[in-house]
C-alpha cells in the first residue's frame, strides 16, 4: 500500500478528541494505537481489541508518527463522518 493510501486512513474531526488524529473517523486516536505498541502490545492483540481495525490502520499510525518525527508536513482532511 502506498504512503498516501495509508495516510488517507488517518483523519481528524473537531468533534472527536478535540480534533486529534483518529483512524478512519472512528473514536480511536492514533496516539492510543502508538501507546499500545510502545507498551508492547503486538498487532494481533490490538486488532483483536478493535474488530473494525485493520493491519493497514496500524501501519498508517506508524507512518504518521515517522513523518512527524522527521518534521514532514502532514495535512489531514476532515473525516467523511464529520458533519
Amino acid at each position: 500500500m502506498k504512503q498516501s493510501e495509508l495516510l488517507d486512513r488517518i483523519t481528524c474531526d473537531p468533534d472527536i478528541f478535540g480534533g486529534k488524529p483518529i483512524i478512519r473517523g472512528h473514536r480511536l486516536a492514533v496516539e492510543h494505537v502508538l501507546d499500545m505498541l510502545a507498551a508492547g502490545d503486538d498487532t494481533a492483540t490490538i486488532l483483536s481489541s478493535y474488530p473494525w481495525l485493520e493491519a493497514g490502520d496500524i501501519r498508517a499510525c506508524l507512518l504518521y508518527s515517522s513523518l512527524l518525527a522527521r518534521h514532514e508536513r502532514i495535512e489531514l482532511f476532515p473525516s467523511a463522518l464529520a458533519s
